[in-house]
């Protein structure tokens, strides 16, 4: 799902051409799987240039609609994919940067979100990780589970005006135009998919209790199930959250989202609609740490 660049919240005068931006330096992640889960990504091909950035427009929506608004064709074509990820920031990453750190994943919970984050670069590139994950997932399509995950990711100071602006943005005929019934609920017979798979994160500046994290995500999104007019489809793009340190874990104060990197689509065979309603049901998530 795809947000405009041109709008922020916090102490943002507005949204940029970075993505989710990482602390410290130039580094890179790796998952850890401590549940023993796997993943599954799905190779589509790419969506056409979206025509307009209406949605993106509503102040304080911030990362949360990521895929869904691209699938819904709802946000603009994007930056030229560019931007985000590469940066001209921080130094090039060593052979170090993707090697395992010895640092446990955390245990703590906020309700289905990992929380508990270390005080450090590698604490708040694991937030940035998680927080994008459940900020892209479907539950943010449903009122009582996006208050839960908004109040669980964002610095207290920005979620009310933030829940105030999803709630214009999630509006009947939004939730329609992705496939969803008007009040957020899944057709019978079909499975919502809408997903969000960090492949890397990056350390723009970290100073204190601040940190700017960049996050490299690829996403899913669309309608599994005999019958899909709205298949599910892949999606690249770079993340930029504003971390800073509010009552003992990192939190959003604010975010911003750009188009790509995006590599080229291999020869894989799409998967028919009920495989991948199969895989989305069949594989859960990650929790990801350095």
């Amino acid at each position: 799902m795809s947000l405009g660049d041109d709008n922020g919240y916090g102490n943002d005068s507005g949204r940029t051409d970075d993505g989710y931006s990482t602390i410290g330096g130039t580094r890179q992640t790796r998952t850890r799987l401590p549940d023993g889960e796997g993943g599954d990504s799905y190779g589509a091909p790419r969506r056409p240039a979206r025509k307009s950035r209406s949605l993106v427009t509503v102040v304080g929506v911030v990362v949360l609609l990521i895929a869904a608004i691209a699938f819904a064709n709802m946000g603009g074509g994007g930056g030229n994919g560019n931007d985000g990820g590469s940066g001209n920031g921080g130094s090039k990453p060593d052979s170090s940067s993707t090697a395992a750190t010895g640092t446990k994943p955390v245990t703590g919970k906020n309700g289905s979100i990992p929380s508990g984050f270390a005080h450090d670069e590698q604490g708040a590139q694991s937030a940035a990780s998680n927080y994008a994950v459940a900020l892209g997932s479907d539950g943010m399509f449903n009122t009582d589970t996006r208050r839960s995950i908004v109040q669980a990711t964002h610095d207290p100071a920005v979620v009310e005006d933030l829940l105030a602006a999803l709630t214009k943005a999630y509006s009947p005929g939004f939730l329609k135009n992705v496939g969803l019934n008007e009040d957020g609920t899944t057709p019978s017979g079909l499975t919502f998919v809408s997903r969000t798979i960090p492949v890397g994160t990056k350390v723009v500046e970290q100073s204190g209790d601040t940190a700017t994290i960049e996050v490299w995500c690829t996403g899913l999104v669309g309608m599994a199930g005999q019958g899909s007019t709205k298949p599910v489809t892949a999606t690249w793009f770079t993340i930029s959250e504003k971390l800073k340190w509010v009552g003992g874990d990192w939190r959003i104060e604010s975010s911003s989202q750009t188009e790509g990197p995006t590599p080229v689509n291999g020869d894989n065979r799409a998967s028919t609609a009920d495989e991948i309603a199969g895989a989305v049901q069949g594989y859960g998530g990650f929790t990801y740490a350095r």
